[in-house]
């Protein structure tokens, strides 16, 4: 099942990496790159926080198995989409990038998102998991952080159809409002 769910993740990439080959990215290929990745990142990271509510809801213990896959691949979506804007807007200049950052809100939460996961990606380890002990579990609370930057990230984002963001941050909205309830239930008893 790992294996088969690694595939998966892994085929929106290869697909973009075909496309790229075949010129099939359509007017604007940096855009369309950019646009995919960050797009994916999102998807996966709603798959990730939903593996929790399934496993209560399925019984499935394999699901929350696959989490740490998923979560590594958010990372590695979101990165692509990073090194893209990186790439084809401002040309790996710090000084851009910083100006970017400070004249566009949506560029500096996104940042922040990425920003937040790497110390998840750097802790996702078994042995670091024994090493953080409680600590671990805090850490990792981050990415409901990272849920909320990345609603604003693609709010902010959109010109004028934001149809597509409000249905990311109603997923969102809902995967987070259930563990809000089930924190409040174990905190009354």
């Amino acid at each position: 099942m790992r294996a088969g769910v690694f595939a998966l993740c892994l085929l929106p990439f290869a697909w973009l990496v075909y496309s790229a080959a075949t010129a099939g990215l359509g007017p604007d290929p940096a855009e369309s790159i950019m646009h995919i990745t960050g797009e994916w990142a999102l998807r996966l990271l709603l798959l990730t926080l939903l593996t929790s509510p399934l496993r209560r809801w399925s019984g499935w213990p394999v699901v929350l198995k696959l989490r740490r896959m998923l979560g590594l691949y958010v990372f590695f979506y979101a990165s692509v989409h990073l090194m893209s804007f990186c790439h084809f807007y401002i040309g790996w200049t710090v000084g851009a990038l910083i100006e970017e950052l400070a004249e566009r809100p949506y560029i500096t939460v996104g940042f922040a998102a990425w920003l937040l996961l790497l110390p998840l990606v750097v802790t996702s380890t078994r042995g670091m998991q024994r090493r953080l002990r409680r600590n671990w579990r805090r850490l990792h609370r981050l990415v409901y952080v990272v849920a909320v930057l990345a609603c604003c990230h693609i709010l902010w984002q959109a010109r004028s159809d934001i149809g597509e963001p409000l249905i990311y941050i109603l997923l969102f909205a809902i995967l987070l409002a259930w563990r809000v309830k089930r924190f409040t239930a174990r905190q009354k008893n």
